[in-house]
């Protein structure tokens, strides 16, 4: 059972409290913010929590045992804050939120109400609400392999053992944005139309620095590349825009063989029997002659 301290318990018990909330966020990549609901910034902890967030939460209710239980936080996107691009550019995706209960009129009057970790984002106009998880949430989630024909890696990987810096990856600059998903390139001239198709572009400067792009299409019509992403950025690429990309894998078999010859280490189950196997029979039509099934 939780104990409440009781300076704070007294509050409570006054006729008129002088509570808020509070929470500290810490993002994967080690940024600490504070923010709070009160109408001014609260200092505590080592931390200033920022009144100008305009942050709310949603009831919650807290239970026995280990539920996945989820609430929300809801705010306005400020540059004292969080800001739309971040958000966009996934920075929050699962950081850390401390919910404290604070005496607004005497802050080291507090305790922590629950320890959690941003979900799902949705966003509409110049607002966000963020599903609150707690973190039991992972035991709620499917965990192992799942036997089917493909590789289940990721290229480079451990599980992989591809060598990444062997020719497989390459610098390049945008040099026309032809929407918001087609990019003209340069820097790719060596490498032969597709090779990066389903890869992965890095971009290394501009407003999505630090941000990673799956590749849906690599084009090549003369000395022009042309790539193609699956997904628009979070933040407009501009002409001029550095990027790194890796090769890409379509994660069947021939592919690990023949592009990257690493067939002996392939994680996939190729010589698995299909659906249309497994419910046939044996014919007069049908040879059964124990060749494989899969070359």
């Amino acid at each position: 059972m939780r104990q409440i301290p009781d300076d704070l318990a007294a509050r409570l018990d006054d006729e008129a409290t002088t509570l808020c909330r509070c929470w500290r966020v810490t993002r994967r990549d080690g940024t600490v913010l504070g923010l709070t609901e009160h109408d001014r910034d609260l200092a505590f902890a080592g931390l200033i929590f920022h009144a100008a967030s305009g942050f709310a939460a949603s009831d919650a209710e807290a239970g026995a045992g280990l539920a996945a239980e989820a609430s929300e936080i809801a705010g306005g996107f400020s540059s004292a804050a969080i800001s739309e691009a971040d958000l966009a550019a996934g920075r929050y995706d699962a950081a850390r939120v401390e919910v404290f209960l604070v005496d607004w009129r005497d802050p080291a009057r507090r305790m922590i109400l629950r320890v959690g970790e941003i979900g799902e984002v949705t966003r509409a106009g110049g607002a966000f609400r963020a599903e609150l998880r707690r973190l039991t949430h992972p035991l709620d989630q499917t965990k192992g392999r799942i036997y089917a024909h493909r590789c289940d890696a990721a290229l480079g990987d451990g599980r992989c053992g591809v060598d990444l810096a062997g020719g497989l990856t390459a610098e390049g600059t945008v040099t026309a944005v032809l929407d918001e998903r087609r990019l003209r390139v340069s820097g790719l001239g060596a490498f032969s139309a597709r090779f990066f198709r389903y890869g992965v572009l890095t971009f290394l400067d501009g407003g999505n620095a630090g941000t990673a792009a799956d590749l849906e299409d690599h084009r090549r019509e003369g000395d022009a590349v042309e790539l193609t992403l699956w997904l628009p950025m979070p933040v407009a690429v501009a002409a001029g825009d550095r990027f790194s990309a890796v090769a890409g894998c379509d994660k069947s078999f021939a592919t690990c063989r023949e592009k990257f010859d690493n067939h002996l280490n392939f994680r996939g189950f190729p010589h698995m029997p299909g659906s249309d196997f497994a419910y046939g029979y044996a014919d007069g039509d049908t040879v059964h002659d124990g060749r494989p099934l899969y070359e």
